[in-house]
């Protein structure tokens, strides 16, 4: 397939933005977050991304026995746990930690305990280390703080090593005034465990940028190892030292001439109040760019060899294929011409503002059909 669309993972940028949160986490150990594909990275991209990382953090047993074949010998944690108790043989076979988070699968390790053979059972304490999630304030997964200790007792008269896990709601409010605060969380997870054994993990990546007192014994970034905000913001962490992993670029495939009062593309969305010259680009909503990006959302244009690119506006609507840009400052530019949908001189976090979501979504959101190469 010609088509010039293409999605590049740059792993050195992986490894750089790894080093980045371990200069935050300072003597803190740190789970890289590679849940989702690694958040539509690849999972051989993260192998050697974060290499360097003390563990990894994910959903799925497929990839946590994919990183195994690849060679990954530390610590996998599974953020969500166990989803049925016939999971429980291959979460020992890969040796990884798991999260546990409501009563169901506190009976399913329980049950497997009482129906193994001694050496069974005692293989499932040795090989898997449990993180008992508190539910702090943000209501999603976890145990609310008057049940916790009964669980976390009840676990370790089982026999198993017991660790801690909370995660917080407003971590990116940097005003620190939406309930429940970071401070509020804080507080709930620092009572609820004060006289628990364990290590402690809460700081996601919003907490790992902007507080440093709640970073416990284990971070957790996710979205800042990929180069991204945690609140969707570029401005948030421009100052970060962080690198964008993923690229999309893409080439102009035409190029159009259009009067004043002529339109562009389905629904004439776009109508010209001058002379224009209008881009085509082989990229469109069925490759994963948001089809509501808004008129201005910025591409930047390469030229040609010897001048420096530019960045300029998307025009009219997104279709499934292609999108158009307005090309009039840059008469230069021609079919063949570079462009950059976001990357290095475009922040994902600007596009996905321009579309309503964030750069979590476009990250993940890539269809299979663009190229994808990892360097």
């Amino acid at each position: 397939m010609n088509r010039p669309l293409r999605i590049t993972i740059v792993t050195q940028n992986l490894a750089h933005n790894l080093n980045q949160v371990k200069k935050f986490a300072k003597d803190q150990k740190v789970w890289a977050v590679v849940k989702a594909n690694a958040y539509g990275h690849g999972i051989e991209s993260c192998i050697k991304g974060f290499h360097l990382a003390d563990g990894l953090a994910l959903l799925d047993l497929i990839h946590v026995k994919e990183l195994r074949r690849l060679g990954w010998t530390k610590k996998l944690l599974l953020l969500e746990g166990l989803f049925s108790q016939a999971e429980i043989p291959e979460v020992i076979e890969a040796g990884c930690d798991i999260v546990l988070h409501q009563i169901q699968q506190l009976d399913w390790l329980e049950q497997f305990v009482l129906t193994q053979t001694e050496s069974g059972a005692s293989l499932l304490k040795e090989r898997v280390e449990i993180w008992l999630k508190l539910n702090s304030g943000m209501n999603r997964l976890g145990f609310k703080s008057a049940e916790y200790g009964v669980v976390y007792n009840h676990l370790n008269q089982m026999g198993f090593k017991v660790h801690h896990l909370t995660h917080f709601a407003n971590a990116d409010d940097l005003q620190n005034q939406i309930a429940p605060t970071v401070a509020q969380q804080w507080e709930v997870f620092g009572h609820t465990t004060r006289f628990m054994e364990g290590d402690r993990s809460s700081a996601n990546s919003a907490a790992l940028l902007n507080h440093s007192e709640v970073h416990a014994d284990w971070v957790r970034p996710g979205i800042m190892l990929y180069g991204a905000s945690p609140s969707g913001r570029f401005e948030d962490i421009a100052s970060a030292n962080l690198k964008p992993a993923m690229f999309l670029t893409s080439e102009i495939i035409a190029v159009q001439e259009i009067h004043c009062n002529d339109t562009v593309g389905y629904g004439s969305q776009f109508k010209a109040t001058k002379n224009t010259r209008v881009g085509v680009v082989a990229c469109g909503y069925a490759d994963g760019y948001p089809r509501h990006a808004k008129e201005g959302t910025p591409v930047w244009v390469q030229a040609n060899a010897s001048e420096p690119g530019g960045i300029v506006g998307i025009i009219g609507r997104v279709s499934m294929d292609m999108l158009t840009i307005d090309l009039t400052s840059m008469p230069s530019v021609g079919v063949g011409a570079s462009v950059e949908l976001w990357g290095e001189h475009v922040p994902i976090d600007d596009v996905a503002l321009a579309s309503g979501t964030v750069g979590y979504e476009l990250m993940c959101a890539i269809a299979p059909r663009v190229k994808f190469e990892t360097i």
